[in-house]
């Protein structure tokens, strides 16, 4: 047996390293590193509630609006009150700007680069995969990058600037929208609908949205053109359904909440294979593998002290259990949950894989590119966009939101208005934990057993499938 280490992984956000013992060719055993340590739940201790919503933002610079929703929903929680419906949707808005932001930088920047790289040379269809997709030098990120850029511009007008805004508030968000800036909202709106359509799709969203089963979608890409056509054609001549499958435990916490209850609906894709419901009482954090001290299973009650030279540690990354169970969450959990037909076919016949992930994100990113042009129609402009606040009294509050790679939690704890404890687990946390004390690998570490990396070792392409077909956040996810 042979021990290879990959990383650092380049074109991934934050710092990554993957441990592989490797027996004929296949891994049989994996270890997950998150190799930086950050401290923000120890920066939060001590503090006032509210410097929650500027501190939490902080954690990360692509998925800031995250976990500033997630810090304003643990105060809200906290101060028992009800967010202004008009600062319900421009949050959702904003925060759904920032998610499909980050879907196109997984799928043009993160993901499809490794498909021009030189272990495919050999293939027929590679030339023109390394023209659209190579890094820094293909034609897709020319096309992308610019349409991210536009859609980040409702940054400016919701929150007034992005990364680490301070308009997300537990009552609402701080400023006003004017019909002007509603005109502008809507053509921001309309613009990304057509750069997916264009570009992505090479068809309407509706269209694509109205593909219900794994045939139809076979049916659709044959002779489309567009980048997710471009995407699937490759996905079925490298069989990437049969890479990196998952457990099929998924959760979502539930995302875009507005007057009507949520866009995407909280859930457990549990062992039976049906939608039931999320015991969140059930949710536990493991360290018998991170470098950290021991302290309570209940995040609620946790305090994270870190541990360097611990003998068993091999990650900075705790790993967070449900039920006992390590659990996937991302765009393929959320739209499993939520029901959406195609994604349930999908998972129904070969479960998580890599293809099926990032159909899902591309999915979720044609949903809630329609929703941002429903909430933009459904603000009321003169009505309240916030609504006021209270002192937080003793206690522990927990804000549950999902992020673009998934479940993102905050459990804070107040006492004589000062914050004594404070967890954040987030979706890579999820993803990428470490063993458990029953020696059960998180989600990566399973999806990686079974791999065959032949001869390449430490530089087989299949082991970046896998890993970025999780879309990590690294900087997010040890704290």
């Amino acid at each position: 047996m042979t021990r290879i280490t990959i990383g650092p992984f380049n074109r991934v956000e934050g710092d990554l390293e993957v441990r592989l013992d490797v027996e004929s060719g296949r891994v049989v055993r994996a270890e997950v590193t998150a190799p930086l340590y950050r401290g923000f739940e120890q920066i939060l201790e001590g503090r006032p509630p509210l410097d929650a919503l500027a501190l939490a933002p902080r954690i990360c610079g692509i998925c800031s609006v995250s976990q500033s929703v997630a810090a304003a929903a643990a105060l809200r929680d906290a101060m028992a009150i009800e967010a202004a419906p008009n600062g319900l949707l421009a949050t959702n808005i904003a925060h759904a700007a920032e998610n499909a932001a980050d879907h196109l930088t997984h799928f043009y920047i993160f993901f499809m680069p490794d498909f021009a790289r030189e272990a495919y040379a050999a293939h027929d269809w590679h030339e023109a995969t390394r023209e659209r997709f190579a890094a820094t030098r293909g034609s897709a990120a020319r096309d992308a990058l610019p349409a991210r850029a536009r859609l980040l511009e409702i940054m400016g007008i919701i929150a007034g600037k992005w990364p680490h805004s301070l308009a997300f508030q537990p009552g609402g968000t701080t400023r006003a929208i004017d019909l002007g800036e509603r005109v502008r909202l809507l053509s921001i709106a309309t613009a990304f609908r057509s750069f997916l359509e264009r570009v992505v799709f090479a068809d309407a969203l509706e269209n694509v949205l109205a593909i219900a089963t794994a045939d139809e979608l076979d049916r659709w890409r044959d002779g489309r053109g567009g980048d997710f056509a471009h995407f699937l054609r490759l996905a079925d001549r490298l069989a990437l359904t049969g890479l990196g499958k998952g457990s099929g435990l998924m959760m979502s916490y539930g995302a875009y909440h507005g007057p009507d209850g949520e866009l995407f609906p909280r859930g457990l894709f549990g062992p039976r294979a049906a939608i039931e419901p999320l015991p969140l009482a059930q949710i536990t954090e493991d360290v018998s593998h991170a470098w950290m001290r021991e302290s309570s299973a209940d995040p609620a009650h946790s305090r994270t002290v870190p541990d360097p030279d611990k003998p068993a540690g091999y990650s900075w990354c705790k790993a967070p259990r449900l039920s006992g169970q390590p659990i996937e969450v991302g765009a393929i959990a959320r739209q499993t949950v939520a029901g959406q037909a195609l994604i349930a076919d999908l998972v129904s016949i070969s479960g998580t894989n890599v293809r099926s992930r990032v159909i899902a994100r591309l999915i979720e990113t044609a949903r809630i590119a329609l929703a941002i042009e429903q909430w933009t129609r459904a603000l009321r402009l003169s009505e309240p966009f916030c609504h006021g606040g209270r002192e937080v009294p003793n206690g522990s509050y927990v804000g549950l939101v999902e992020a673009a790679r998934g479940s993102l939690g905050h459990w804070m704890a107040v006492r004589d208005g000062k914050i004594e404890r404070y967890q954040i687990i987030a979706p890579t946390t999820w993803n990428f934990s470490p063993r458990d004390s029953f020696d059960i690998g998180g989600p990566l570490e399973q999806a990686l057993v079974g791999t065959d990396v032949g001869h390449a070792g430490a530089r087989a392409v299949a082991i970046q499938h896998i890993v970025r077909s999780f879309d990590p956040c690294m900087v997010c996810t040890a704290h």
